[in-house]
């Protein structure tokens, strides 16, 4: 962990693109409650699979650019894009004073073709080479391993490819063993990888839910707090309380270890982010 104990610690909320008006409603007083809260470092915002609801993402950027004053960090994936599109989009973005993008490869939807860009690496290099160092570029990193890697090794190798690329941050899919993390950090030292990796946290509000993206993205709950959080059923209070207290102390170990800060995968809400950060010495 040393390389990540030097870095200014960031932290940093996610939100995804509301479908609906009342859903913007949400998410404007959400960033408010969470401006007032934590006063995060940036806010950054997801992409419609294959880019389909880049609309919403532009949408929601700059509603909460408007309503709350925090920097905004967009997701910008290249899976089905054109560099055509993508240079509009960057272009889009300095205009209205953005500098920073989070830059991932996307999901590939069932019969769409991968477009000018293959893997985000490809992706960050047209960034740069674009637009020069005009943005701070964060890519995704995953401390268990993309579930599509054929091995550790490989999936290491293409994240250091991002690094080279031209990447400035990394946010880890999150997870639930923070070992998995500090070994992940650790093997990033030994390919000479020295960006900070921030690490990327979950609250825990609802177990359904929270099984099924976790499935969905390969990410690990313990079988010991997945026992756990069965025993609640629908006792929803005692669960959001037992997830809290999980999720707060490891939060804590990643910060004393010097883990460079925390990004919080909201789900458009604030009061589990909340409460996990009122429980924090930072």
């Amino acid at each position: 962990m040393k390389s990540q104990e030097n870095f200014r610690k960031v932290f940093s909320c996610e939100f995804f693109p509301p479908k609906t008006e009342q859903g913007l409603d949400n998410l404007r007083n959400t960033s408010l409650k969470l401006k007032q809260n934590i006063n995060p470092e940036f806010f950054s915002v997801t992409y419609g699979a294959g880019g389909s609801e880049q609309h919403k993402t532009f949408e929601a950027v700059s509603l909460i650019n408007q309503a709350s004053g925090i920097p905004v960090a967009p997701h910008l994936t290249c899976i089905g894009s054109k560099k055509s599109q993508i240079e509009e989009i960057l272009n889009n973005y300095k205009a209205q004073g953005i500098n920073h993008i989070v830059a991932l490869r996307g999901d590939i939807p069932e019969g769409a073709s991968t477009g000018d860009f293959a893997f985000a690496n490809e992706l960050i290099e047209f960034i740069r080479s674009t637009t020069g160092d005009h943005f701070d570029i964060e890519v995704a990193a995953y401390p268990e391993f993309h579930p599509q890697a054929q091995s550790a090794e490989i999936d290491l190798q293409n994240f250091k490819r991002k690094v080279d690329a031209g990447a400035t941050t990394a946010i880890t899919q999150y997870f639930f063993n923070a070992d998995a993390y500090y070994r992940f950090v650790e093997s990033c030292e030994k390919l000479q990888i020295s960006i900070p990796i921030v690490p990327g946290i979950m609250p825990i509000t609802n177990y359904t839910n929270l099984k099924r993206f976790s499935d969905m993205c390969g990410a690990e709950i313990p079988r010991w707090l997945s026992k756990r959080l069965e025993s609640f059923a629908d006792d929803m209070d005692s669960l959001k309380d037992f997830g809290t207290e999980v999720v707060s102390s490891m939060c804590q170990n990643l910060i004393d270890a010097g883990a460079p800060g925390l990004h919080f995968y909201t789900l458009n809400q604030a009061d589990a982010t909340t409460r996990i950060w009122n429980n924090l010495s930072k």
